[in-house]
């Protein structure tokens, strides 16, 4: 079985953003090697979730609508009480809201590869999804498979 492994780097430009990697992640496919496998998407980031579904603008402002009416920017986070955290340093951002945001669309997604492709319709696209914006960030795709 071969395994191969890449960051994919990108900068977002807004608090909350919709980056659309599908190509990238079909680049690093491609370059593994492998006919038949699965490809896993990782964030590795506690402010960015990776996500899969269709890259239509409307849609996105739906997301972002439904994202900010769950989990509030304003509301009051203890996260953000940095008088009260112990043993922890702050980069000073007041990010409790993305924290919660990342935790309900989850870190990673798998994707089966077949014929060197990873498997989408045409309607899906991968998102790297930005909580905490802006910055410079990456993902892992590791592509593992024959």
């Amino acid at each position: 079985m071969k395994i191969h492994r890449e960051r994919v780097v990108f900068e977002t430009k807004t608090q909350i953003e919709f980056v659309d990697i599908t190509d990238r992640v079909r680049e690093v496919v491609d370059r593994s090697g492998v006919r038949e496998g699965q490809v896993i998407i990782f964030a590795p980031h506690t402010t960015m979730s990776v996500a899969i579904n269709h890259n239509e603008s409307l849609l996105i402002q739906d997301f972002m609508r439904i994202l900010y009416r769950m989990v509030p920017v304003d509301d009051q986070y203890s996260h953000d009480l940095f008088e009260l955290r112990r043993g922890i340093k702050s980069d000073g951002r007041s990010n409790g809201h993305s924290h919660c945001k990342q935790i309900l669309l989850g870190a990673s997604e798998t994707l089966l590869v077949e014929r060197g492709k990873p498997i989408l319709s045409a309607l899906q696209s991968i998102f790297a999804v930005e909580f905490d914006g802006s910055r410079k960030r990456d993902v892992i795709v590791q592509v593992m498979g024959e």
